[in-house]
């Protein structure tokens, strides 16, 4: 099911107008996301799905036609958040979720 949500999001970036550059940050970055967020489930199942989810919405709201920054906002505040007790033990998931959080934050909204 995470799987599943991912390739959605990949779909969702790739069919989005964002430019190009910013695109192939954001599909970089969600490989390597895909990963951490795989570990995690092992150990983290419902976790690992919120983390998924929130990157679901923060990527639908951050790509839209037109988007509402405060929709955005809310959207980045509850992905970091899905990530806040993991600083310790999964350094990497953190850091890989802050920088998707800023790349689609500077998408110039």
């Amino acid at each position: 099911m995470i799987q599943d949500t991912l390739s959605k999001i990949e779909t969702r970036i790739g069919e989005s107008g964002v430019k190009d550059e910013s695109k192939a940050e954001l599909l970089a970055l969600l490989g390597t996301l895909k990963s951490e967020v795989a570990d995690l489930s092992k150990t983290h199942g419902d976790a690992a799905q919120s983390i998924a989810g929130f990157t679901q919405v923060s990527t639908h709201e951050a790509t839209r036609e037109k988007p509402n920054p405060e929709l955005v906002e809310h959207s980045l505040k509850g992905l970091s958040a899905s990530v806040e007790d993991f600083k310790t033990t999964h350094p990497a998931l953190v850091d890989i979720v802050n920088r998707i959080c800023t790349t689609l934050s500077n998408l110039g909204i």
